[in-house]
């Protein structure tokens, strides 16, 4: 527990940091989840579509440093590529 009134201070802020960054976390997980299932329906326009959502998702998330830049490079790529390997 906290001994001095900076420390209460800080961990109050720590407190309300690590849940709004949950709440970040949760939409970008959330929009992963939307790709995934329209990769898996097989409607690409759809896909496409909510996959340029889920891109800035991710890109603004990253920039905030909640996830790592390479982390979300991957993520990117790996759900182009499922798009992109779906039947036209």
């Amino acid at each position: 527990m906290a001994n001095s009134a900076q420390a209460e201070k800080r961990a109050r802020q720590a407190q309300a940091q690590r849940s709004h960054n949950m709440s970040l976390r949760s939409t970008l997980r959330t929009a992963i989840k939307k790709v995934r299932k329209a990769v898996l329906e097989g409607d690409k326009t759809a896909a496409q579509t909510v996959f340029q959502v889920a891109t800035s998702t991710i890109d603004r998330i990253a920039d905030k440093k909640i996830i790592h830049k390479n982390s979300a490079a991957r993520t990117k790529s790996r759900l182009s590529a499922a798009i992109k390997g779906m039947s036209a």
